[in-house]
C-alpha cells in the first residue's frame, strides 16, 4: 500500500515541485533587479507593494512579510524618509500606529511593477483562457476559492 508520501513526490510532483521553484527565484531576482533601480531594497519593494493593498500595524506586515517586527520598523523608517511611506493612527485605536503608502508610493510601486520582465513575459506565452485556468490551480492549490469569474482577482496590486 502507498503511502501519502510517496504519492506526493512522484517523478511528476517532483517535476512540478522543481518547475514552481524555478519560476520563484526567477521572479525573486527580477524583482530585487527591479527594486535596485528603483534605489530599493528587495524587502523595501516588497514592504511598499503590500503596503498599496492596505494600511497595516507593523506586527501584520512582519507576519505577511515573515520577518522580525524589529526589521519592518527600519524598513518603514527608510521607505518614510523617502516620502514613500507614512505612519498614521489607527481609525479604531489610535495608539495602534499603521504604516501606509503614500500617492509618491503607490506611483513607485505600479512602476516597479511595470518594470518587471520576468513576472510578465512567460505570461504572454498563454492565452487567457491558460492565464485563468493557471490562477483557479494555483489559488485551488494555495486553499483559496477557484471559482471567482475571469474578470479580476482583487490581486491585481500585487
Amino acid at each position: 500500500m502507498a503511502t501519502e508520501n510517496t504519492r506526493r513526490y512522484d517523478p511528476l510532483t517532483a517535476e512540478v515541485v522543481e518547475l514552481i521553484g524555478e519560476v520563484v527565484a526567477r521572479f525573486h531576482d527580477d524583482y530585487d533587479t527591479a527594486a535596485t533601480a528603483h534605489s530599493l531594497t528587495g524587502a523595501q519593494a516588497r514592504l511598499l507593494t503590500l503596503l498599496t493593498l492596505e494600511p497595516l500595524p507593523m506586527r501584520k506586515i512582519a507576519e505577511r512579510l515573515k520577518c522580525e517586527p524589529s526589521n519592518v520598523t527600519g524598513i518603514v523608517d527608510r521607505l518614510e524618509t523617502r516620502g514613500l511611506v507614512e505612519r498614521r493612527p489607527a481609525p479604531t485605536d489610535r495608539r495602534v500606529k499603521l504604516a501606509a503608502v503614500t500617492p509618491e508610493g503607490r506611483q513607485v510601486a505600479r512602476d516597479l511593477r511595470d518594470s518587471l520582465q520576468f513576472a510578465h513575459e512567460p505570461f504572454a506565452e498563454l492565452s487567457a483562457t491558460e492565464r485563468v485556468l493557471l490562477r483557479g490551480l494555483l489559488r485551488r492549490m494555495l486553499g483559496e476559492g477557484a471559482g471567482e469569474s475571469e474578470g479580476g482577482s482583487g490581486r491585481e496590486g500585487v
